[in-house]
């Protein structure tokens, strides 16, 4: 993260219980505050914005991570960041003159006693309190205390004023006339603030950005909402600006999403457990379909790292995407691992499915796909997405591609890739589904002009000489979730602890499928018939061979399991999905996004399973995402992305209707 005026780096909190447990406040905040920027935090109870803010100020020192504050650590309070607090903090036996100057002639001691006399009285005429200066607490307003307040902060010359719902306790006059000082102030003083608030209409008269949280405990930063609107601002102009009541709506939004969520989670608790005692190991049917993304099924099953007090897994193959998600949905499956966009697609009824309330709690792997074309392009010079175009455009026919699944993360990023490159995905290009199995064959046959499939495919084809490789997913987005573990919320909650530790296993064996050095055991390991058989001595060799006859070449993290958060579940790359679901037509884009989100990508199961297993827990960066068409994606402006496409139109934006927790609930499998 690139240095800033303040600087929150993977910031956690955690405070002792009594008993000895612990309670995680904030769990890995980032975020980066300009000098001048006015930014306040907004979400409900209990998300640890009040606990953020007193990091800030010095008052409490965070678990891990850190605040810098012009490249200097915050390690304790200073006159550089001042505080103003709800309930004024003022001595009651001084007067307001006296209030302002305690903290002056405490901290400028080098100044003459003149010198400080003037600041002192430059600040009460500051907030217009020159009459009221010789008053008494007592004799005072609330609007008038909170005027001393804010003139004791700025009497010590701040860098950075903090301020903890300064407003909270007023009347609406008060607040509003306060509201409008403290905006003068800020702006003439170039002051930075950070101010939590409650109130929306507060937070975007006042605000450059909105920092939204999401519900505690281990609260984060959910979105953040740039308020474009110009300064210097009135409240009348304010609320007549065009954007101010679509900003508005999405702060409302956001905390009507939090709340939902909350209510859900309440909604499918877990059953107390049952005692040690009692307790069986619980029989998962874990579903797959072969290829290399099971390598770390393979191996946490053959080193036994699926606790085995705790679970019992039965690994079940399919040759279908469409037969393994119907055996999931029935509830004869458990689990499965699936492409990265299954979840959020179950959720939505994708395919005219009804909504299925699936969940991932984690992310298996990373890339792994390329696409093949049959040589015949290759003799006619197709050797690049140019090419490609090119011969599309003279006329040649449509290009028939082959997908695993139609509406899946391989065809998502195929059609991305080629739109990027001119080529009309809708117009030029038939997708058909197909099992990998049966893609060789179908291309044998002439049946399709290519496809695109993971490196197990990719190699058999090459090495036939049946196909080439045009592109990997290397060249559309390094790092792209590609598998992910499924199942439904309901069982999430029935069965938290066993899902952990499946979790916890998948990601050592994940772990060990990075290690370069494991690569030979690897190679035995998923030549047995159960797995891959002998052709995953092809896939998994070091070299990846293209078929144009050009040097073998060695791509880094082709297939990544473990590595830079890989195994975080990411609501940014979800968010990225929802926009090319809505570009594609396959669904309306969800204006309660964050609540489909929330309720798919679950960070809390892999944040126990991470610590099951002994890594540290991280969240995934903010950062914007780079894809093949050179186009940044900022997950709190996806419309913004949606629009900025060649030739793209926002699509419609409707609130989506999410499946009832308890719709899929399991039936009694647990140990049959």
């Amino acid at each position: 993260m690139a240095a800033g005026f303040l600087t929150v780096d993977d910031v956690t909190q955690v405070f002792p219980l009594q008993g000895g447990g612990r309670y995680v406040a904030l769990r890995d905040i980032d975020l980066e505050i300009a000098e001048g920027e006015f930014v306040s935090l907004i979400g409900h109870s209990g998300c640890g914005k009040s606990t953020l803010l007193n990091l800030m100020a010095g008052l409490l020192q965070a678990s891990s991570g850190g605040i810098l504050m012009n490249g200097r650590q915050v390690t304790e309070p200073g006159p550089d960041r001042m505080v103003v607090f709800q309930n004024y903090s003022l001595l009651p036996w001084k007067t307001v003159r006296q209030n302002i100057a305690l903290g002056v002639n405490a901290v400028m001691r080098d100044w003459s006693a003149p010198k400080r006399r003037a600041l002192v009285e430059e600040k009460i005429a500051m907030v217009g309190l020159a009459a009221a200066a010789d008053k008494y607490p007592a004799e005072l307003s609330g609007g008038m205390k909170q005027r001393v307040a804010i003139a004791r902060a700025l009497a010590l010359r701040p860098k950075l004023l903090l301020l903890d719902e300064p407003f909270g306790a007023l009347d609406a006059l008060t607040r509003g006339n306060l509201q409008q000082q403290l905006m003068k102030i800020c702006q003439e003083e170039g002051l930075t603030a950070v101010m939590v608030t409650h109130d929306v209409d507060e937070a975007l008269l006042l605000s450059d950005r909105v920092v939204m949280m999401t519900n505690g405990p281990e609260a984060g930063i959910g979105q953040i909402l740039k308020v474009p609107l110009p300064r210097p601002r009135e409240r009348l102009a304010v609320m007549e600006h065009p954007d101010y009541y679509r900003l508005r709506s999405e702060l409302i939004g956001f905390l009507q999403q939090q709340r939902r969520l909350r209510q859900r989670r309440a909604v499918v608790a877990p059953l107390p457990a049952a005692a040690p005692a009692a307790r069986e190991p619980l029989k998962v049917r874990l579903g797959y379909m072969p290829g290399l993304d099971i390598a770390p099924l393979a191996v946490a099953l053959e080193e036994g790292l699926f606790d085995p007090a705790l679970l019992n897994v039965e690994p079940v193959p399919f040759d279908d995407w469409q037969d393994l998600e119907h055996e999931l949905r029935a509830g004869a499956i458990h689990a499965a691992i699936t492409a990265a966009s299954t979840p959020l697609a179950l959720c939505l009824g994708l395919g005219g499915a009804d909504p299925w309330p699936a969940i991932t709690p984690m992310t298996v792997s990373r890339n792994g796909n390329a696409l093949c074309l049959a040589r015949r392009f290759l003799d006619r010079g197709v050797n690049d997405r140019q090419g490609l175009a090119g011969e599309l455009a003279r006329g040649e026919g449509v290009l028939r591609i082959a997908v695993p699944q139609s509406r899946g993360i391989a065809e998502i990023l195929l059609r991305h890739w080629l739109a990027a490159g001119g080529i009309d995905a809708e117009r030029q290009v038939r997708f058909s589904e197909l099992s990998p199995m049966g893609m060789e064959a179908a291309l044998t046959a002439g049946a399709i002009d290519g496809f695109i499939a993971g490196r197990y495919r990719v190699a058999r084809a090459v090495e036939s000489s049946l196909a080439y490789v045009l592109a990997t997913d290397l060249d559309i987005w390094s790092g792209h979730p590609e598998k992910v573990l499924t199942c439904s919320e309901a069982w999430a909650e029935l069965h938290g602890e066993a899902l952990e530790a499946l979790c916890s296993g998948l990601m050592q064996a994940g772990a060990r499928c990075d290690d370069g050095a494991q690569r030979e055991y690897l190679i035995g390991l998923l030549s047995r018939p159960q797995w891959l058989g002998s052709g995953s001595s092809l896939a998994l060799q070091r070299q990846f061979d293209y078929g144009t006859g050009q040097e073998p070449a060695v791509l880094l993290r082709f297939n990544q399991f473990h590595a830079d958060r890989a195994h975080v579940p990411n609501r940014g790359e979800g968010t990225w999905l929802l926009t090319q679901y809505s570009r594609w037509g396959w669904c309306p884009f969800p204006s309660n996004r964050l609540e489909l989100l929330g309720q798919v990508y679950r960070h809390d199961i892999c944040d126990r399973a991470l610590e099951r297993a002994g890594y540290p827990v991280l969240h995934p960066e903010r950062d914007a995402i780079a894809l093949a068409d050179g186009i940044a994606f900022d997950q709190d402006d996806p419309l913004g992305y949606l629009r900025s496409l060649p030739g793209a139109c926002v699509p419609p934006v409707v609130p989506v209707n999410l499946p009832a927790a308890n719709a899929a609930a399991p039936r009694p499998l647990a140990n049959r």
